[in-house]
């Protein structure tokens, strides 16, 4: 007998979710390394990388709650990462340059993990809708979509510059349930961070789903932390049919 799938309606985080965006971060920080940091060798590119995701000061953070601007938090996390690994200071032009080596290490290095496509087109052919939710900006996310092969299977619906801040607010998973035709109580939410996706969306009101994949947590998690989040844990994504009850 055929079980009635849990939901009618999925929405991915993006980076580390559907994209590895951690191995991207490894190319774009190597190159920016070997020419903004020469004296750093390459055997801790590892720690930068570290650094980098971690943000300890929250500066990506705050650009998701709308209190600071995209080029003021990235600038800053430049500069914390030079400071702690001993490159110059960047002024406005100086970051200009760093940015640009870095977006072109970062572009040229985005790929979907390979997991993804048999995922997504099970759940299509399901009959589930699905489409994207994340905390960078519609259009940079899209073209992170496009060059992965994704945007056709998986649109983007809602990013943070939509209603001008992002998750946690619930009001955004309302808004890419809207957007998507599902009522948020069946509907899951995917995405790599226990806090910021699985429990906010359940929050929500929607099925939190914490996809955590070996070595992409960016912070100490307990298990205390993650029994008492309530949420449906995977370790891969091709995991997620089964657990919607496909």
């Amino acid at each position: 007998m055929t079980r009635e799938p849990l939901v009618d309606g999925v929405l991915f985080d993006i980076d580390d979710t559907l994209v590895d965006t951690r191995g991207a971060f490894a190319s774009a920080l190597g190159v920016v390394a070997r020419r903004f940091l020469p004296a750093l060798p390459a055997e801790r590119d590892a720690e930068l990388v570290a650094v980098w995701r971690a943000d300890v000061n929250g500066h990506y953070a705050a650009y998701t709650r709308g209190e600071v601007g995209y080029t003021e938090q990235r600038m800053a996390r430049a500069n914390e990462l030079h400071a702690q690994f001993g490159g110059p200071a960047l002024d406005g032009d100086g970051y200009a340059r760093w940015n640009a080596v870095f977006e072109e290490g970062f572009s040229s290095a985005w790929r979907a993990h390979e997991d993804v496509v048999a995922v997504v087109d099970r759940l299509l052919e399901a009959g589930v809708a699905v489409g994207a939710l994340s905390n960078a900006s519609v259009a940079y996310q899209t073209s992170k979509l496009e060059r992965v092969g994704l945007v056709g299977r998986v649109p983007m619906l809602v990013g943070v510059d939509t209603l001008g801040y992002g998750k946690p607010h619930p009001d955004v998973f309302a808004e890419a349930c809207r957007r998507l035709g599902t009522d948020p109580a069946r509907t899951a939410y995917v995405g790599d961070e226990l806090d910021v996706d699985a429990q906010a969306a359940r929050a929500a009101g929607l099925l939190g789903v914490w996809l955590d994949r070996p070595g992409t947590r960016r912070h100490p998690i307990t298990d205390e932390q993650i029994a008492a989040a309530h949420v449906t844990v995977l370790h891969a994504l091709d995991e997620l049919p089964a657990a919607l009850g496909l």
